[in-house]
C-alpha cells in the first residue's frame, strides 16, 4: 500500500488511470451511446403508432394495427381479412410505406445466399458428380 503514495509512482498511477478512462470513454462513445440512440429512436416510433396504422414487423409481416395493449406491451394486427395476430409491440419496426420499400428494392439489395452454392451442390462436387 505504501508504494501508491510514493512520488515516483504517482505519474505511473495517473497514466494508468488516464488510459483506463480513455478506454472506457471510447467504449461508451462507440458502443453504448449508439445503442441508446437507436433504442430511443425505436421507442419514439413505437409510441407514435396508432390504431389503423399499417406497419411492418421485424419479421417482415405487413399488417394494420387493430389494438394496442400498452400495459402488456402487446399489439393486435390484421394481416389479411379476418386473420389477426398478436405480437409484442417491440416487434413493430416501422410504418408501412410502399414507396420507400420500392425505392430500397430498386437500389438492388442483393441476397448473399443466392450467390453461394447449396450444400447439395457442394456434396455432388465432392463425389465427382456435376460441377
Amino acid at each position: 500500500m505504501v508504494w501508491i503514495f510514493r512520488l515516483s509512482s504517482m505519474p505511473e498511477f495517473i497514466l494508468v488511470f488516464a488510459i483506463l478512462a480513455l478506454v472506457l470513454g471510447g467504449y461508451w462513445a462507440l458502443v453504448v451511446f449508439p445503442k441508446q440512440r437507436a433504442f430511443q429512436h425505436k421507442q419514439k416510433i413505437v409510441r407514435s403508432l396508432h390504431v389503423g396504422d399499417e406497419i411492418v414487423t421485424y419479421g417482415g409481416i405487413v399488417g394494420k394495427i387493430i389494438d394496442i395493449d400498452v400495459d402488456k406491451g402487446i399489439s393486435h394486427l390484421e394481416i389479411a381479412e379476418g386473420v389477426r395476430i398478436r405480437l409484442l409491440t417491440a416487434a413493430l419496426q416501422q410504418v408501412y410505406d410502399p414507396d420507400e420499400l420500392a425505392y430500397n428494392a430498386s437500389l438492388g439489395i442483393r441476397n448473399p445466399r443466392s450467390e453461394r452454392t447449396s450444400s447439395s451442390e457442394r456434396w455432388r462436387h465432392r463425389e465427382g458428380g456435376a460441377e
